[in-house]
């Protein structure tokens, strides 16, 4: 059950930071072809805003799916639902919540 909702997390920020880095890829690729002077564009948020947002949320979603891929290797290796810390079983409802966490609720 554990192994299935972390691949399914897994597959959706996979797809996520995919998605992200082709936006910022086609935003990269659309300001190389363009000399407009976005700094003074009435229209709204300047080209440089827009790529430091997607840059920020494809960072996001790497870590995320760094923080899903550590936890299938802890499935694996038989220490996933243990806190890190202390040692202790992380509780069901903490792991329903956040399936990669590394830490029960007293030492996160």
């Amino acid at each position: 059950m554990a192994r299935d909702e972390l691949l399914r997390l897994r597959a959706s920020a996979e797809s996520e930071a995919a998605t992200l880095a082709a936006d910022l890829e086609a935003l990269f690729t659309a300001s190389r072809d363009s000399n407009a002077d976005d700094e003074h564009d009435p229209e709204g948020a300047t080209i440089g805003f827009e790529r430091a947002q997607l840059t920020a949320l494809l960072a996001a979603a790497r870590d995320r799916l760094a923080e899903v891929d550590d936890a299938l290797r802890r499935l694996t290796e038989g220490t996933y639902g243990a806190c890190e810390r202390c040692g202790h079983p992380i509780a069901a409802e903490r792991l329903a919540a956040r399936p990669f966490a590394r830490h029960c609720i007293t030492c996160a």
